[in-house]
């Protein structure tokens, strides 16, 4: 391809990336869009869906197990992967590349390097180099990539990542897992399910799930161990091999030792920032590429980060969302607009970003926790409630468990922050992110009344807990 000048460049075709090109082009500017992968980015082939395709089984398995009379067969595992690899495409991005081309936009195959003020360099595959100028704007989507923690023999190990872990192939028998986080618990619930009979989490800190509740990660913690897996707290990897028969072995801290098949390291994701050139712009090191409410890299007038790489929200939805604010605030500006409006400022991520762990039970929240906004300052008050003595969830099936938390400001008498933790909570998170995000004072939320009998009565057994 030949050096090309155009309105915008844009680095990184995962669902960031592509919703920014995707705002740009709508509003009549011109867009190249950088990927050295597949466009669609880690997502829709690596993470969000090919997990989900694998959780929704096991899923399906809690909720026919619960009601009397129902059951299911053996688990056909080779169905499943074969329904994950038609959700991935195959790894295939045709259809995606077809999307782009037909917006219009320029996808140009490579690796992007910022080289120059509204320059990013791509070098091909091929060794081929392309040089973009963007005429607007350059908007950085690269994503995360996964944090490799430093224990001794580990990379040497050639341990399983994330990718490995959603595209596996065949389900080893044994399976380790390092981390407790939102990629742990999924992943190792999943693959116990598809046949990872000894499945061992092994998790540094004290709780699952660090980032929400602490009820939540008990109770999910209580499942998991209950199901089969070895759930060990507090503990830590200080040294791994791997046998020549492809044994890994894991030396912990409390001198025992964990023999598997595999070993998954889940222990979080940084910024993919490496290569990226921002050396280039003044920008250094490998932590987030900062950027103020319009997305912009504060100092620049042309340079935007969205996604994971700004480190605001590491979720594929606020990526999104961050990527919709960021094209509309490049439209604006080239067409010397006014940027005076609320829907030109990325505000959602201040409120506490929704979140959905599909394990089974589910966990969802949105907002701040109760440690996180006594820690602000906020005047706080405490409402829980059993999530089994709601009608809606009895009716879900025998030994329904969960628990909803509202942490409340006082003050104001808004909602800060929502967590549910149960069986099929993942659809009650949004009516928490319109209630938080929105402000809605307490006692306008007591009329909007919730359908007898589904599980959403919980609004109404939290707001009579709370006195109204």
């Amino acid at each position: 391809m030949a050096d090309l000048e155009i309105d915008v460049v844009v680095v990184g075709a995962g669902p960031a990336g592509e919703n920014v090109v995707d705002r740009v082009v709508r509003a009549g500017l011109t867009c190249a869009v950088v990927e050295e992968h597949l466009a669609g980015g880690e997502c829709s082939y690596y993470a969000c869906i090919p997990s989900k395709a694998l959780l929704r089984p096991m899923d399906l398995i809690g909720e026919v197990s619960r009601v009397p009379g129902l059951e299911l067969g053996p688990v056909d595992a080779s169905a499943i992967l074969a329904r994950r690899d038609e959700a991935i495409s195959n790894l295939n991005d045709s259809g995606q590349v077809e999307w782009i081309n037909k917006l219009p936009a320029t996808l140009v195959r490579g690796r992007g390097r910022l080289t120059g003020e509204r320059e990013v360099t791509v070098t091909g595959t091929d060794g081929t180099v392309t040089v973009l100028r963007a005429r607007h704007a350059v908007v950085l989507a690269t994503g995360s990539v996964p944090v490799v923690p430093p224990i001794e023999g580990l990379a040497e190990a050639k341990p399983w990542f994330s990718r490995d872990a959603t595209t596996v192939r065949k389900v080893p028998g044994r399976l380790a897992v390092l981390g407790g986080g939102v990629v742990a618990c999924e992943m190792a619930q999943a693959l116990h399910s598809l046949g990872a009979n000894e499945t061992t989490l092994l998790v540094r800190g004290g709780q699952l799930l660090g980032r929400v509740e602490p009820f939540a990660g008990e109770l999910l913690a209580d499942a998991l161990s209950k199901s089969g897996i070895d759930v060990r707290l507090n503990i830590e990897a200080q040294r791994v091999e791997r046998a020549p028969d492809g044994t890994v072995t894991v030396h912990l801290s409390d001198g025992s030792t964990v023999e598997a098949d595999e070993l998954l390291v889940a222990t979080g994701r940084r910024p993919a920032t490496d290569d990226l050139g921002l050396d280039v712009v003044g920008l250094g090191g490998k932590g987030p590429v900062e950027v103020d409410d319009s997305l912009r890299v504060p100092g620049s007038e042309w340079l935007y980060a969205v996604g994971d790489l700004n480190g605001r929200n590491l979720l594929t939805h606020m990526g999104k969302y961050q990527a919709r604010v960021c094209g509309d605030v490049i439209a604006a500006r080239a067409k010397g607009e006014s940027e005076d409006r609320p829907a030109l400022r990325d505000t959602a991520d201040a409120y506490g970003a929704p979140q959905v762990v599909f394990t089974d039970p589910q966990v969802s929240a949105v907002g701040r926790t109760e440690a996180a906004a006594r820690n602000e300052g906020f005047d706080v008050r405490v409402v829980e409630y059993d999530m089994a003595n709601v009608s809606g969830a009895y009716l879900l099936g025998d030994g329904y468990k969960g628990r909803a938390k509202a942490v409340v400001d006082e003050r104001r008498k808004v909602l800060l922050g929502v967590t549910f933790a149960g069986p099929g909570v993942a659809e009650l998170v949004h009516a928490a992110t319109i209630a938080v995000t929105a402000e809605i004072p307490l006692d306008k939320l007591w009329h909007a009344v919730p359908s007898f009998p589904t599980v959403s009565e919980i609004w109404l057994r939290l707001l009579e807990e709370y006195g109204l």
